[in-house]
């Protein structure tokens, strides 16, 4: 598997280019800006772009969406309760930012649902508590969990926004997220990497 983290947009939230080594298709998780390094990116690897990705639909994850998708023709996937998000350009409007508009989604992702990029084989979890359409997306052949704004490095999502709510965000961590292997590497939305076995330990939110 090839992964390259890409910090993009205003709030230089990661974007996620993830390859697979033997057909060179990619998908690109959470487009938040800077469409033109993502596909500069792309092109240096030599990968294709098959799917693009929204763990969720805030701004900062979505920006990017219409460039990448007008570039490529990968088809566009998010779980339908995160659609109004997407429609109403990220929420941007709450940070008083303009946001860019999302082309319609061609997939409506649901828990349980595989995605294929290649030979890597992603499995959707849907993971609500940042968002109520939030979801990750785990390669248990590779071991890795792309998880948007649910866990972080020493912390975890918010659950102030419109949508959140912190109960839901807690059972999404504790009941779907620490089920995975404790090796699992954690690509989060924002930070660097951690790991499952990691946070289960020293994620002071999670004692």
């Amino acid at each position: 598997m090839i992964v390259e983290t890409l910090p993009v947009g205003l709030l230089q939230a990661n974007c996620y280019l993830v390859g697979c080594k033997e057909t060179h298709q990619a998908a690109v998780i959470d487009p938040g800006g800077d469409a033109r390094i993502i596909l500069a990116a792309a092109e240096r690897r030599g990968l294709s772009i098959v799917y693009v990705l929204n763990t969720h639909g805030h701004f900062d994850h979505v920006d990017a969406n219409a460039a990448i998708v007008e570039a490529t023709g990968a088809p566009l996937a998010i779980h339908p309760l995160d659609r109004p998000l997407l429609e109403a350009k990220g929420g941007a409007a709450i940070f008083g930012l303009k946001g860019n508009t999302s082309p319609a989604p061609d997939r409506e992702l649901q828990d349980g649902d595989k995605v294929e990029v290649g030979t890597l084989r992603f499995q959707v979890l849907h993971t609500p508590g940042h968002t109520p359409g939030h979801v990750c997306f785990y390669e248990a052949d590779e071991g890795v969990l792309f998880d948007g704004d649910v866990l972080f490095r020493r912390g975890v999502g918010r659950a102030d926004l419109p949508g959140g709510n912190w109960n839901q965000l807690m059972n999404s961590i504790r009941q779907v997220l620490f089920a995975l292997p404790d090796e699992t590497v954690v690509y989060s939305g924002h930070g660097t990497p951690t790991t499952i076995g990691e946070e289960k330990r020293l994620n002071p939110w999670l004692q």
